[in-house]
């Protein structure tokens, strides 16, 4: 039971971190881009306070650990970015946008080549550690580039949209979570999202 607690405590931390990183990595790219915006609302920062969401990163999280959910997801308040303030505006949300699903994506690569370079003698709690920690990793940068607004991957195809489309798509938004939530509900029930997330993770473990 208390190896259970841990392990429970271990995955939520490491969820908080992964998801703090992602929007600290937006607010960074705007800043290098023009826009400080985010540094000027304290928001360039690993204190979790500064980014906490209430349904985001409790709500979210908690239901799915209810539910049993073999996958777990959430995401922290998104970084104040301000278009206006942009050099070459377009170009440079495509940059920000991106920049949240690589940092994800840098930070499996990362556990999983740790993984690959462990000791036979490792503690098995640090072993979980980094497979939680990949794989949390990797599903926050495929959830985050879903092409539904307001997710990272609807502001990279946005960038790709003629200007008047583009609005009309960005404004979903206020949909999105009707979108994700049953999306992401179905490919759990089907096993599509564990497939995929699984294949990527001994793809990058292996490899």
């Amino acid at each position: 039971m208390v190896m259970l607690t841990v392990t429970k405590v271990m995955i939520f931390v490491m969820l908080l971190f992964s998801v703090i990183l992602h929007e600290v990595a937006h607010g960074y790219t705007a800043l290098r881009l023009g826009d400080p915006t985010a540094r000027d609302a304290g928001r360039l920062t690993l204190n979790p306070i500064k980014h906490i969401d209430p349904f985001g990163t409790v709500v979210l999280p908690l239901l799915l650990h209810l539910a049993h959910s073999p996958i777990l997801i959430g995401w922290a308040k998104p970084v104040p970015v301000n278009p206006y303030l942009l050099r070459e505006p377009n170009k440079a949300m495509m940059l920000v946008a991106a920049s949240g699903p690589l940092t994800n994506i840098t930070l499996a690569v990362l556990f999983a080549l740790g993984l690959r370079n462990l000791p036979a003698s490792t503690v098995p709690l640090f072993v979980d550690l980094l497979v939680f920690s990949c794989y949390i990793n990797i599903i926050l940068a495929l959830f985050n580039l879903l092409p539904v607004p307001p997710l990272d991957g609807s502001k990279l195809l946005a960038g790709l949209l003629p200007v008047r489309l583009r609005e009309s798509y960005l404004r979903l938004g206020r949909y999105g979570i009707f979108i994700v939530l049953p999306f992401v509900y179905l490919a759990l029930k089907y096993g599509v999202l564990t497939t995929i997330v699984e294949g990527i993770f001994y793809f990058l473990v292996r490899a």
